[in-house]
């Protein structure tokens, strides 16, 4: 069985395959068009296979719907299975490498049978890639670059493949009534942007240990056991993930969760002021150190909170536990009440159909209003991104027209009429400022010609901010989470640009770019820089995303006044207008 994600993604994968086979350009393109509409679909997947329906679709015919068919009922596809096996695995690894797309690749297999990433290694450092029109010593330098950074990353997974890994593994121990009290620790509690293992704590009385592990490793999403004792369970997930397992007594349980959630550098500090108490803390308890006083009693800890308590502290969030100022706020009781996603009203930085999105203006709004939202804003691309559909100045008119009907229309909901347009190589905009006028806010974003110095794309930007009519910066460092580094800026200098203009940064919430760092928006909050958390969604699931950009805000020590999506939507048109006065 698969869901409509998992769909999607299979017939993009075809559409790969099919381009790494020089098939017929018109067939890998319907593969490609097929996997962005069952992405935005606002249908029901399993109900339109059920009706037989899904050639009602524009653009989804027989072969495509018999494909759909078979990839939500069984899980697989004859055609797909055929398809893989045609050539070798080995070629989507290679591609998973920047710069190389599926034409470079083929052109690697057939000219120099390159069929893995370990081939493509040794043929760039024997210098084989000189050989062939369109590779020379540098692009061999470059894809030297990409394997070593796809090496170290291997082990490192996206926040919603590891968080939809957790939960159905949560789910299978949590429901068990031997199990009192469940959680998932480790990174993905601390919010962190790319996540390693997923760590499970359960307390479980001693005689239900082994049940509760035979369970657990029994899991449909377990490939492989690593290990199996009677505390700590070790598996593979089927995406490749590891998950541990670790049984606890009821009482050790606040301890446990607390040590395996991390960070690090927290449990050293908090280990350090036990010791100034005269106590040990381990991962099961407080303990008396050696020759402590008598009067240095140990503390009962139900949970978390007690421990903090005992330890002078108020309680410390998991996304706050980096040592980076958590303990200073506790003592103080200046912890903030961080953002949580019920506090959001709507979401900027969403793309329709009008450029390359899925969903028109009308699904959007519904899907919006399907969340509780009271706004959300389009911004499609500007007119130099041709492969984006981007929108020339008459399409710009015609979607306001749209819009203004639109919110005619709607009572108590606003649909915002922006832009994401482009930065140009020397800071100007895409747009006019007389087009750039039309448009209730403006979210500049770079998208081309990365090759710059950090001087160069500090300018860059800098220029972009001082624009009367740049309400914020779109997807600040240009970050790919495990596939691409941000291009060369200071953003520090960035921000204090945005705090001198009035203007907000972008907290890119899609979950491959979560872009910036938790640690540049905190310093964007100390500015007074407003933040504004958007999916950069081509579909309607996409406004979803803005969870995972929650989780980067309450990292971020970001509270809902910091935020300027959790604000009314007076407040909203308040703010969009002041930047332009």
């Amino acid at each position: 069985m698969m869901d409509k994600k998992q769909v999607a993604a299979v017939l993009d994968q075809m559409g790969t395959l099919l381009e790494l086979q020089n098939a017929n350009p018109f067939r890998i393109r319907a593969f490609q068009n097929a996997s962005q509409i069952i992405e935005g679909i606002t249908e029901d997947l399993d109900d339109l296979v059920d009706r037989q329906t899904l050639t009602d679709i524009d653009g989804i015919g027989q072969g495509l719907a018999k494909i759909i068919t078979d990839l939500v009922k069984t899980g697989s596809s004859r055609e797909y299975e055929d398809l893989r096996k045609s050539l070798p695995a080995g070629l989507l690894d290679i591609i998973r490498i920047p710069g190389l797309g599926p034409k470079r690749v083929r052109l690697l297999y057939e000219k120099l049978k390159i069929d893995s990433v370990e081939a493509l290694k040794r043929a760039c450092e024997t210098h084989q890639l000189a050989e062939l029109t369109g590779f020379g010593e540098k692009t061999e330098q470059n894809i030297l670059r990409g394997i070593e950074r796809l090496r170290k990353t291997s082990e490192k997974h996206l926040v919603p493949r590891a968080a939809e890994s957790a939960e159905k593994m949560l789910k299978a121990i949590s429901r068990l009534k031997a199990v009192k009290r469940c959680e998932v620790a480790g990174s993905l509690r601390r919010r962190k942007e790319v996540i390693g293992d997923i760590d499970i704590v359960a307390s479980v009385e001693e005689k239900h240990r082994a049940s509760i592990v035979k369970v657990f490793v029994s899991q449909p999403e377990v490939s492989s056991v690593v290990a199996q004792g009677e505390t700590k369970a070790t598996v593979v997930l089927t995406n490749g993930i590891n998950c541990d397992l670790r049984l606890v007594r009821d009482n050790e349980y606040p301890f446990a969760l607390n040590y395996f959630t991390g960070s690090k550098e927290h449990n050293v500090e908090m280990r350090s002021l036990a010791r100034r108490k005269g106590w040990s803390l381990n991962e099961y308890s407080f303990s008396l150190l050696k020759g402590a006083k008598k009067q240095s009693r140990i503390p009962v800890c139900r949970n978390e909170e007690d421990i903090y308590k005992a330890l002078g502290l108020s309680y410390v969030p998991p996304e706050l536990r980096e040592n980076m100022g958590e303990f200073d706020a506790s003592r103080k009781g200046a912890v903030p009440k961080l953002l949580e996603e019920k506090n959001l009203r709507g979401t900027f930085h969403v793309h329709s159909t009008y450029s390359d999105g899925a969903n028109s203006l009308e699904e959007l709004t519904k899907a919006a209003q399907k969340l509780g939202w009271d706004y959300w804003g389009v911004a499609d691309h500007s007119q130099i991104a041709v492969y984006a559909q981007g929108l020339s100045p008459e399409k710009v008119n015609e979607q306001r027209r749209e819009i203004e009907n639109l919110n005619a229309r709607l009572k108590n909901f606003r649909v915002f009429h922006g832009t994401e347009c482009d930065i140009l190589s020397d800071g100007t905009l895409d747009y006019s400022n007389d087009v750039l006028a039309g448009f209730e806010y403006v979210v500049a974003s770079i998208h081309s010609k990365f090759n710059m110095n950090e001087s160069e794309g500090t300018k860059r930007l800098i220029k972009a901010v001082r624009n009367k009519y740049v309400t914020m910066i779109g997807h600040p460092t240009g970050r790919v989470l495990l596939s691409r580094d941000g291009y060369p800026c200071d953003m520090v200098q960035v921000i204090d640009a945005m705090a001198d203009y009035g203007k907000a940064i972008e907290l890119n919430a899609h979950p491959s770019r979560l872009d910036p760092d938790w640690r540049l928006l905190k310093y964007a909050k100390e500015k007074g820089v407003k933040v504004f958390i958007n999916p950069d969604a081509h579909n309607a699931d996409g406004l979803r995303d803005v969870r995972y950009g929650v989780g980067v805000a309450r990292k971020a020590w970001l509270e809902a006044r910091d935020v300027g999506n959790a604000w009314p939507t007076r407040e909203v048109e308040k703010f969009f207008a002041a930047i332009r006065a």
